[in-house]
């Protein structure tokens, strides 16, 4: 996990981080410097489930939380990616807006 050390407002009011990463952690970026977001575990405060179907329970559904289905309406490429820590797996999922 990282951590940021400092931060800095710019003259057009954008800011700047200086982030210290596990060299692990800068791999899964995959050389992509663009569209990356920050995000903090310590923000996720819905709790949700993950529903199994199926012969021996075998696949499994992330269920999104009534309180993030308002005015959702899904389409179109869906994508997903895994981020592994040593305590946990982040799992994020990008959906187009309409």
């Amino acid at each position: 996990m990282g951590i940021i050390l400092g931060s800095k407002v710019t003259n057009d009011n954008k800011i700047i981080f200086t982030v210290s990463l596990d060299p692990s952690e800068a791999l899964q970026l995959e050389g992509h410097i663009e569209d990356v977001h920050l995000f903090s575990e310590r923000t996720a405060k819905i709790k949700t489930n993950i529903a199994s179907r199926g012969k021996n329970s075998a696949t499994k559904y992330f269920l999104i939380p009534k309180e993030l289905r308002k005015n959702l309406r899904l389409g179109g490429e869906i994508l997903c990616q895994k981020i592994e820590t040593k305590t946990k797996v982040i799992f994020i999922y990008t959906v187009n807006k309409y």
